[in-house]
């Protein structure tokens, strides 16, 4: 009998385990998205000819800084990019990521950030979606300019232009050379029930957008609905 009631026990606790992550990645894409959105919604917001020429968007809602001073920074969001062989197509599911700004927490100057990433060519999301990348290494990326004069003054050759809103609401491009984006592995096993890389989350047009990631691609296609 106390065998059977252990044995309960551990299996109410893993369900209660899987649930409460599944609701923590259920909150990452919620958070996401209205991240998204209110960013778009801000005074000097991001260039829409830069959103229209994007191939990737990476959301990461609430980074926060981990110790005081020069503390590094982590985050967790997501990517989503358009479909097709020339991702010229609709938005994909959104696959899971991990960012680590390292060293440069204190230039964020929050304890809490909303970050958002503009992949602008194939070759950018080659790199990223390789699963692990250095920004400004791996992949070239500068503060993305903002305001609508702004698209003809930023370097066209940057394959990622980086975006921060902090707590108290300022909105502007940031600086995240040496960061690291990396695929958040055991989020997208959860996510989608299998062992998957963002590859195939975001190239395969067969991946079905799962309920809690329907807003976040919403807005997606709201914002930008054709590639330019």
């Amino acid at each position: 009998m106390n065998k059977t009631v252990s044995l309960i026990a551990s299996l109410c606790m893993a369900v209660a385990t899987q649930l409460m992550a599944q609701a923590k990645i259920d909150n990452r894409l919620a958070a996401s998205a209205d991240v998204f959105s209110q960013i778009l919604g801000k005074p000097g917001k991001i260039p829409q000819d830069l959103l229209d020429k994007s191939v990737c968007v990476l959301v990461f809602p609430a980074v926060k800084k981990v110790g005081g001073g020069v503390g590094v920074s982590y985050g967790r969001g997501v990517i989503a990019c358009r479909s097709g062989v020339g991702m010229n197509g609709a938005w994909s599911a959104p696959g899971m990521y991990k960012l680590d700004v390292g060293s440069l927490g204190a230039q964020l100057g929050e304890s809490s950030t909303d970050i958002v990433l503009l992949v602008e060519n194939q070759a950018g999301a080659g790199k990223i979606l390789s699963g692990r990348v250095k920004l400004g290494v791996g992949a070239s990326a500068i503060s993305g300019p903002t305001g609508a004069t702004a698209v003809a003054t930023h370097d066209t050759k940057a394959d990622i232009l980086t975006y921060s809103r902090t707590k108290n609401g300022l909105f502007a491009g940031v600086s995240l050379l040496s960061a690291s984006l990396s695929a958040d592995d055991e989020a997208n096993k959860l996510l989608y029930g299998k062992v998957i890389t963002p590859s195939q989350i975001v190239l395969d047009g067969s991946i079905s957008i799962p309920l809690a990631a329907k807003a976040l691609v919403a807005a997606l296609a709201d914002a930008s609905p054709k590639r330019m």
